[in-house]
Formats: structure tokens, sequence, C-alpha cells
């Protein structure tokens, strides 16, 4: 019974573990490289300079230009400059303006004046991605959500049918073909297990009111934007009195939180009713100050006198639970060392998921290889997992390109830059379907160490941004991109050698020969 437990693990490991691996890895990839989505989106907005942070300033400088270019809005939203974001963000409410009524600015947090910015969603496009896969609402989240369940399964499952999963852990052996996929796999699996059981379990903490939405359905009914606001401590928008009053200075205010909070970072400062009586501004806490996302970490003031109003409500014990799964997926909260750390287990659990895929399609493969034609089935599968790997990373280098050869002035820029990514990525399950397997694989990673291993001349081609620059500057969010692009091209160089180089053959082992009796007499003891 127990080895049939077993054996039904490893077939459900198998399975879904192909059926949902293409997915998972397009999921994985993008949420790997979300962890550093400001860093993207510094590098595809080379236009924001950086420059020292200076919060107090920078308030004043976003109060200004609100009051001279917003002052007929109801709603107003500044985001201060960090250590990772280089832009001082301002939006407004304008039911005629921008996507969901807004309109937004970027501005340089030196000078308070507008930045003529490429329109790009930089990293914002592969957060997105990774959890809507370019999907209409709901259905992306209800898919990618499955996808989390089906990786915890896969966890699970895989922890169940390796019964040696840590002696296996120490044992690799290169050169073996499908043995040393094997090893790899374990190995990698073992190393960044409990990371791995922490996203997939958290990812459904997440989306808990999709997954489980019985008891909000029961509280709320159909009113479920109230269970939203009583869950993050939304307040009532005050009416308007229609009485002009001018704003107190926000750098004032921000005096005034900096003493309540000695240190605490800000993340946005909302506005309601600017330039009225009722004002109101709150401050709300940077999520890198925390782990769990606190409700208590908001100040609201009103905005005429400078008054303090309320502070957010203090967190019960499973809220806090719930948000520090939050806060541990996302991994705000990382600094640099931590964040590179989330990075590399992201990248393992990427390559254990790839691995798996390769496995199956190999183990297969080894049982037809006399046949002059691999099955239609196991050419399918070949086929995706050429375009869901090599070429997804294909398409990522694609949509970087695009944003630097797209002219900037282009209407819905944006849109084409996700428009090449797509447009990649279809083109390579075309080249994969036309070339032999390992010929496609070796031609899509060599394109993917040229592509990859340029975009840093690109970059100082066309922006003058290139490594010359930014290190001098020390604008490391520049530079470290272009670093890891040409590290990822160096990488995939080597994979294509491996790839277009005949493979060898392998040895037939002789024959043992029988053992013959010794005839030695035996030593007594």
């Amino acid at each position: 019974m127990k080895e049939g437990f077993r054996q039904a693990m490893a077939w459900l490991h198998t399975w879904t573990g192909l059926i949902f691996g293409w997915l998972l890895f397009a999921i994985f990839l993008t949420g790997t490289m979300s962890y550093f989505k400001d860093e993207i989106t510094h590098w595809s907005q080379p236009e924001v300079r950086r420059h020292a942070l200076d919060p107090a300033a920078s308030l004043g400088l976003a109060q200004r230009y609100l009051e001279a270019n917003a002052g007929h809005a109801s709603n107003w939203m500044i985001r201060l400059p960090s250590e990772r974001e280089a832009a001082l963000g301002v939006s407004w409410r304008n039911p005629d303006g921008g996507r969901r009524g807004f309109v937004s600015k970027s501005l340089d947090a030196q000078t308070g004046q507008p930045v003529d910015a490429r329109d790009s969603r930089g990293g914002e496009f592969f957060y997105r991605f990774h959890f809507q896969l370019e999907m209409p609402y709901p259905f992306g989240r209800w898919l990618s959500t499955f996808c989390a369940f089906i990786m915890l399964l896969g966890l699970v499952t895989g922890i169940i049918t390796h019964k040696k999963i840590f002696k296996e852990f120490f044992t690799f052996r290169p050169g073996k073909g499908q043995r040393s996929w094997l090893d790899g796999h374990n190995a990698i699996g073992v190393l960044v297990l409990p990371f791995h059981l922490m996203i997939s379990y958290s990812s459904l903490v997440l989306f808990m009111y999709m997954v489980m939405p019985a008891g909000i359905l029961a509280s709320y009914g159909s009113n479920t934007g109230d269970y939203f606001n009583d869950l993050f401590g939304r307040d009532d928008v005050p009416k308007v009195a229609n009485v002009a009053t001018p704003l107190a200075p926000l750098p004032s205010l921000y005096a005034k939180v900096q003493a309540l909070e000695p240190g605490a970072r800000i993340g946005y400062i909302q506005l309601q009713n600017p330039g009225d009586r009722n004002a109101r501004v709150t401050f709300t806490q940077s999520s890198a100050d925390n782990v769990a996302y606190k409700r208590s970490a908001n100040w609201t003031f009103d905005a005429a006198t400078g008054e303090l109003l309320n502070q957010g409500k203090p967190e019960t014990g499973a809220m806090m639970t719930a948000f520090s799964f939050a806060g541990l997926h996302m991994g705000n909260f990382a600094a640099p060392w931590l964040r590179w750390l989330y990075f590399a287990f992201g990248v393992a659990g990427t390559a254990v998921i790839g691995t798996g895929l390769v496995m199956w399609l190999g183990k297969r493969q080894l049982k037809h290889a006399k046949r002059e034609h691999m099955p239609g089935e196991l050419r399918l599968v070949e086929v995706l997992n050429i375009a869901s790997m090599s070429g997804l990373l294909l398409a990522v280098a694609g949509f970087f390109w695009a944003n630097r050869l797209i002219p900037v002035g282009v209407e819905g820029r944006a849109d084409w830059e996700v428009n090449t990514f797509l447009l990649v990525w279809a083109l390579s399950l075309v080249h994969a379907v036309l070339r032999p397997g390992r010929r496609a694989w070796g031609e899509q990673l060599a394109l993917g160490a040229v592509v990859f291993g340029l975009l840093p001349l690109l970059n100082g081609l066309t922006t003058g941004q290139g490594l010359n620059h930014a290190v001098p500057a020390g604008d490391w969010a520049m530079a470290g991109f272009d670093l890891t692009a040409l590290a990822i091209g160096l990488f995939l160089a080597w994979l294509a050698g491996k790839m277009l180089r005949s493979p060898k053959p392998v040895a037939k082992r002789a024959p043992r020969a029988a053992k013959k009796p010794s005839t030695e007499p035996v030593e007594a003891s």
C-alpha cells in the first residue's frame, strides 16, 4: 500500500508538472524579475535621473506643481523618490484623462519640473504578467492562482516521491545525461524547498478573497468593496465645504510624521479635497519598512490646520499573519543583498520547473531512440518546451530592445513594447516547429546570448547611460541591469555551445564476465 501511494504521488507529480509546467515557468521567471521591478522601470525610463534623497524638499516641489497644475482636482497622489525609484511621482483625478480617470506625471526630484520620460510599463509589465498573464480580469488571476496550487501540490508530491531526498541532495553525477538532469532537479529543489513552499502558499493567501470567497459573500453580500475598506482601513472621503482654504505646507506635516515615527519612510501621500476647508492628507509608511503590511502605518491630518486627526488601526494576530505572508511573497522589505537572494532562489525555482520538463521528455525519447520519427505527442512537448523556455527569454529580450529602439514619441509606445514581447514569443514557437529539436534549442539560445549580451551596448549607444556613465555616476540600478544582462548573455552562450555541438555517442558497457570462484585459501581470523 505504501509503495502504491508513493507511485500515485509520483504519477501526480509528473503529470501535473508537465501540463502546467510551461505556464509555471513563465510565472516563476517573470515573478523573479519582479523583485527588481523598480530597477527595471528605471532602466526603461532613462530620462528620469537620480538625485540625492530629500523627502521634505521633494514634498515641497510636488505641492507647488500640483497647486499650479491640478488645483481643480478632487484628489492628489504623491509618491516620493526612494533608493529604488528615482522619480517624484504625482497624479490627480481627472475624469477626462489617463487610465482610471487619473493623470500621472514624473517630476525631477531636484527641480520639480516634469520629465518627458518615454512611455513604458517597464518592470510593472513583468510584475503584472506573473499573476495576470496579460488576460482580462479576473481570468488571469484565477489561472495563476490555480497554478500556484499546482506548484504547492508538486512540491508536496515531490517530497513524498523522493524518500531519500536529502541523500539525493548531495548526489550529482555530471555527464550522465538523464541522470544528471535528475540530480540537478533534486539538488536545486531541496536547496530552495522552504522558499518555494512559502512562495506557493503565500500566493494562495494573497488571493484568498478569490479562492475562498464564501465568508466574504456571507458577511458583505455583493458589497465586496466594503470588505476591502474594512480590511485596509479606508476612511470615507469628507464632503466638500466649498470654502477655499490654503493647504498647510506638506514638509511641515512630514516633520510631524517623523516626530511620531522617527526614521519612517513614506510610500505615498494622498490629499482629498485639496484647497478646500475639508481637505485631508494621509501619509502612508513605505512597505519597505516592515515585513508585514500594517494598517496602523498611516497618519491623517487636517490639510488646512495641520491637526492630526487619526492614525491607522492596529492589527489583529490573524491579520498580521496574513499580511506577513503577503510581505514575504513580495519582498518589498528586502535590503539589496536579500533581494538578490530572493532573485537567486526565484531563478532556482524556474530551473526546477525547466529541468522537470526536460526530464519528462528525455526519458520518453530514450524509448523511441531507434525510431526514425519521434511520436507526435513527444514532438509537441519538445516544441512547447523550447518555446516556453528559450522562447520566453527571447521575448523578454525583445521587450527591452523595443524599449530602446521604438521612437520616444510614438503613440501607444508602451503597448508596442508588450506587443513586441508577445510577437517574439510567438515567432519562437514557429521556429521550434520548423527546426529539429536540438538545433532549435541551440539557435534560440545562441540568439538569446547575442541579444542579451548586446543590451549594455545598445543602452550606451541610444541613451548615453551605459556602464561607462552609470558606474562613475553611482547609478547602480542602471549598471546592475546592464551587468545582469551581460551575465545572462554569457550563460546562454555557454548553453548554446553545448546544444550546437554534436552529442557524444554513449559508450555501451561491455558485458560483465562471470565471477570465478576463488581457489585461494581463506585465512582464519
